[in-house]
């Protein structure tokens, strides 16, 4: 019953990871611009939500103000900090830095604010029952696969269905043609990140109802996020979600089989071995050189 208690926990993880990591992926893939400061949104979402909660707001206005903040970090370091770097052609490695830098700050002012340490979003949804003999479940189990395929869902009708997602899907392709047609590729960047971070929102807040909520856990999530990315395939919006789910499983069964300081670097094992044997990930496609 072991091994079902760690899979039950795995595809938790997983269904949160495959959000966060396509949120980084869907930003990715639209302006090509490396987040790494994807974390720090999940981070600033997390605690937005944890201080309504304490402060007596309702869940829903809680969750909006969490999505609202991770949305407003994402389209302000779009546009102070990666917008100027471009116009600049600054490189790869200044916007990494760039982001990185920023990641560092949020940490330290979430610690300082909000102290350092795990908090934990205490609501009924986190206690857990007995379903079948030493096998426990609690609630946030159903809502966070039933919040991931919904969000997905949606994701998948806005991007295949509507003008603004067909358009973000040619800006990832073909920037130049965005312009020959009319469209602005800054406002498809504003999209693409306003998105993507919305998306950092839920899972946070579903963590911070399982786990809790660290000030430095964004690296993690971002790590996660990165890692998703390429195994899934890079661009790959799917492909980020499925290898987000399977990380997670991974992470989380290996707990059998090893310490839990190891089980992290479950993940980082089997993107090295992606990136030996299958560089192109899951979905992605080869290219030959």
């Amino acid at each position: 019953m072991l091994f079902l208690q760690l899979l039950q926990g795995g595809v938790q993880t997983g269904a949160l990871y495959a959000l966060t990591a396509a949120g980084f992926a869907l930003i990715f893939g639209a302006t090509r611009i490396f987040h790494f400061a994807h974390g720090a949104a999940f981070t600033l979402a997390g605690y937005a939500f944890l201080m309504a909660w304490n402060a007596g707001w309702p869940w829903p206005l809680g969750a909006l103000a969490a999505i609202a903040v991770a949305v407003l970090f994402g389209v302000a370091i779009e546009q102070l900090v990666y917008r100027p770097i471009g116009r600049h052609e600054g490189g790869f490695f200044t916007v990494f830095v760039a982001a990185f830098g920023v990641s560092i700050v949020v940490q330290n002012l979430v610690g300082m604010i909000a102290g350092r340490g795990f908090a934990v979003i205490d609501t009924p949804l986190s206690r857990a029952t007995e379903v079948l003999p030493d096998l426990w479940i609690a609630p946030v189990f159903y809502v966070a696969i039933g919040v991931s395929a919904l969000l997905f869902l949606a994701l998948s009708l806005f991007l295949t269905r509507s003008h603004a997602g067909v358009a973000l899907r040619a800006l990832a392709q073909n920037p130049d043609l965005i312009r020959t047609y009319g469209l602005s590729s800054t406002r498809l960047s504003i999209l693409a990140f306003a998105l993507g971070s919305a998306l950092a929102a839920p899972a946070a807040i579903l963590t911070g109802m399982t786990v809790g909520l660290n000030e430095a856990m964004g690296h993690h999530v971002m790590l996660i996020s990165m890692a998703a990315t390429i195994v899934g395939g890079v661009g790959n919006l799917k492909g980020a979600a499925l290898a987000g789910l399977l990380l997670g499983i991974a992470e989380s069964v290996a707990l059998a089989f090893v310490e839990p300081q190891w089980a992290e670097a479950v993940s980082f094992v089997v993107l090295f071995g992606f990136i030996l044997f299958r560089p192109s990930g899951l979905f992605g496609v080869a290219v030959a050189r």
